[in-house]
């Protein structure tokens, strides 16, 4: 080929390549390599003409992936000869559309270095404007309505730009050409800061100022943020922390902080450059980090009651650098709803909503078109984990083996708890942000909400729901009523799948699914569970947890004590509410009438569960005989861990029965039971159990035989029993694969219903039927 003959080519790149600024990178580019030709964006990414000799060509599509901007992602790039123009100069077209939009959204990111020095400049025109950014920055997922990304499909149209907004707009050489959210006090968003009632107290930079002096004087602010409302409060004042519990009926778990800066963290917390460069990175997650003892002088306990973990953010957006710049010091920033809940991004729905917690609204007028909650990370293994995926993360998405691709499009609707929905196209899957707990009418509409979102963004539309096989679910019911056609997905097969999915993975595995609940076709509450993937069509359930009764159902996974005298009940009969964690634990009537329940089989269903079994450990280790939310007593059993040095462990028992193996936790209960009537600490005691549960996954993965073994299911939040699984198993020559991107507890169950399903219809089998699992 001759490098100077004159060549035109037609380019379409798709990834992230809308909000990022990859249109003025391309012109500029372009000028610098003498390329004449246009770029556009359309519904499906980046289009470009580009016409020049063909040495300066190749130059510029070799520099245009090398040199692309910071938030930018080419993820293909399809290239055609086509005619030669005469024509000069490079510009930059209006937007296209195109059938099937397939452009990548870009999540709501952090504010950038350049917007933050201008934010702190007098001399600046945005000087103290709560709404700055540009195209390295801002708000994308939340105010986006339509694809392409453009000013008009965003909630920005409400806001016509003034002169100098505008140059700065149409400007290519200006980094806020086409920043879609641009804005000036002149023409943009505005702050107010209203009472209960809705009254305007202030205005702007006062409205501010009014809103740092209440937080400092007690009282609880609600503030607007990128994706919803947030209640802060003083974190060193233990009267208005007690009363932010008490008024959003959060009665223990543990609050977010946020922190003016790095330096301040570092005051409180242990901080690793990994959590640091996390902490401080565009997506501005909650991290979850260990505090130091000297914390307690400025962070009153009840901010995260018996919890060594402090779960610490800094600023998301100009308005939150503006508030934690005056206020110099850490404040309890939580979700804005009541427990349970979606956030509110609604000004009336806020009051309405949050009227009874928040003494005072800080808010602005510009739409959030969809919730956003505060993603949350945690290091696990030296990796971050996803224990939430929703700002500056969603909804970025995930890619599938090409083996998997489908023409059909799918919606998983994923779980009840922490829901989150995803929908399928080909080997791409787009996951919604986190939506919350679909227990009443608000979540529900989240979730519908979510879904309808999806599916408008990328003109969808659904040809199978997939969904949990729970009949009690309200997803489940859903589904049912949609009219729609629906395939039911098991729920440990979902977590599998789930981790799977995130490492491209379609070959044999085992699957090691620990969790609270899942639903089994037997009735039992499974959790406990070890899943077999021959790589082709068939799951089989090779191993699970020896499974124990839970009295009173849901109200024993409300209070762990109950658990307890399930199993023990298991092991030992009447004689079991003799020994004394149960003696102590429960009144004569209360004994009496649980020993009845037990005996009769009165609502006290089966459960296989190493979520409970952590209840069980929990009750008796004296740490926990009541939950007021997900998870409590599990982590009461890590935290108390954390300081013993024992590498020590528990028996246990392996027996078959029929083609299962089943993991008998009998004999490291009564070695707990043992060891506690000889008053070993109770750190070695929680040590030990951790420990114990390694060494049953390690046995259970040797009698599978398979390399590769896959850890998913809420357990897997734990810091501790994750990697001591990871160690013991890698040491003895198996490939574990954990979840970094999607969280292993129900937030990824939407993705493995996906994966599996794909991964069914690509072996010609339908779900339930063939090779599909029943358990």
């Amino acid at each position: 080929m001759n490098p100077e003959r004159t060549e035109r080519l037609r380019v379409e790149v798709g990834g992230l390549v809308q909000g990022v600024g990859f249109r003025p990178f391309a012109y500029q580019l372009a000028y610098r390599c003498d390329i004449s030709g246009w770029i556009a964006n359309d519904t499906r990414g980046v289009q470009m003409e580009i016409q020049g000799r063909a040495r300066r060509v190749r130059e510029f599509l070799q520099r245009l992936q090398q040199e692309r901007p910071p938030h930018a992602r080419i993820d293909d790039l399809a290239i055609e000869a086509i005619p030669l123009l005469a024509e000069t100069g490079f510009t930059i077209r209006d937007s296209d559309r195109c059938p099937s939009p397939s452009a990548i959204i870009l999540p709501d990111l952090a504010p950038c270095a350049d917007c933050l020095g201008e934010l702190s400049d007098p001399t600046s025109r945005r000087f103290g404007y709560p709404f700055i950014n540009c195209t390295h920055c801002g708000p994308r997922f939340s105010i986006i309505a339509r694809l392409p990304y453009d000013r008009p499909n965003t909630a920005m149209q409400a806001f016509p730009l003034c002169d100098d907004c505008r140059r700065e707009y149409v400007d290519p050489q200006d980094r806020r050409f086409h920043a879609e959210p641009n804005a000036c006090a002149r023409c943009g968003p505005q702050l107010q800061l209203c009472d209960r009632h809705g009254n305007v107290n202030a205005g702007g930079a006062t409205a501010l100022q009014q809103a740092v002096a209440a937080i400092q004087a007690g009282q609880i602010v609600a503030i607007k943020g990128v994706g919803g409302f947030q209640l802060l409060a003083d974190a060193s004042n233990t009267e208005t922390v007690c009363q932010l519990r008490d008024r959003k009926q959060r009665p223990h778990k543990p609050f977010a902080l946020l922190y003016p800066n790095l330096v301040t963290v570092q005051r409180d917390c242990r901080l690793s450059g990994r959590e640091a460069e996390l902490l401080s990175g565009p997506e501005r997650p909650i991290l979850l980090l260990a505090a130091l003892e000297q914390d307690t002088a400025h962070i009153v306990p009840e901010v995260a009651p018996g919890n060594p973990l402090r779960g610490v953010m800094l600023p998301a957006s100009p308005l939150h650098h503006l508030l934690m710049q005056a206020l110099e010091r850490p404040v309890v920033a939580t979700s804005g709803n009541l427990a349970g809940e979606p956030i509110c991004t609604e000004n009336s729905d806020a009051l309405v909503r949050l009227g009874k917690i928040a003494d005072l609204f800080l808010w602005h007028n510009r739409r959030i078109l969809r919730p956003v909650d505060d993603s949350v990370v945690r290091i696990i293994n030296g990796q971050p984990v996803m224990i939430r995926r929703a700002r500056g993360y969603a909804p970025l998405p995930l890619k599938l083996p090409s083996s998997s691709a489908s023409t059909e499009c799918r919606v998983a609707l994923g779980a009840d708890l922490k829901n989150c929905v995803a929908v399928a196209r080909g080997t791409t899957v787009h996951l919604s942000q986190h939506i919350g707990d679909l227990q009443d009418r608000v979540g529900l509409q989240a979730f519908e909400r979510a879904i309808a979102d999806l599916l408008g963004l990328y003109e969808l539309e659904p040809m199978t729901l997939l969904c949990d096989l729970h009949p009690g679910y309200t997803s489940t019911r859903w589904a049912e009523q949609s009219g729609r056609q629906k395939s039911g997905v098991q729920h440990h097969v979902a977590h599998f799948f789930s981790c799977m999915a995130e490492h491209a993975y379609r070959g044999p595995a085992l699957g090691i699914c620990w969790d609270g609940t899942g639903y089994g076709t037997d009735g039992t509450l499974r959790g406990g569970e070890f899943l077999l993937w021959d790589g082709g069509h068939q799951v089989a359930h090779f191993g699970s947890l020896r499974k124990f009764r839970l009295p009173g159902g849901d109200r024993a996974i409300r209070e762990p004590h109950r658990a307890a005298a399930g199993l023990l009940f298991e092991m030992l009969g009447r004689e079991a509410f003799s020994q004394s964690p149960l003696r102590q634990q429960f009144k004569a009537r209360e004994r009496h009438n649980l020993a009845r329940m037990l005996e009769r089989n009165i609502n006290s269903p089966w459960c296989s569960s190493i979520g409970r079994l952590f209840d069980v450990a929990a009750a008796l280790l004296g740490l926990s005989t009541r939950s007021s939310f997900e998870g409590q007593a599990a982590m009461a059993v890590e935290h108390a861990a954390q300081d013993s040095v024992t590498t020590s462990s528990y028996p246990h028992s392996l027996c078959r029965l029929h083609d299962r193996w089943l993991i008998d936790w009998e004999p490291t209960i009564s070695a707990l039971l043992q060891d506690t009537a000889a008053n070993v600490p109770v750190a070695d005691r929680a040590a030990m159990f951790h420990t114990t549960l390694a060494r049953m996954a390690q046995a259970l993965a040797h009698k599978a035989g398979t390399e590769n073994v896959f850890l998913s299911g809420g357990v897997f939040q734990n810091r501790r029993l994750t990697e001591t699984v990871v160690r013991r198993l890698e040491q003895d020559g198996f490939r574990v694969h954990c979840h970094s991107a999607v969280p292993p507890n129900d937030g990824g169950i939407a993705l493995g219903q996906l994966y599996y399903a794909q991964c069914m219809a690509q072996s010609g089998v339908k779900i339930g039927e063939g090779g599909a699992l029943c358990v």
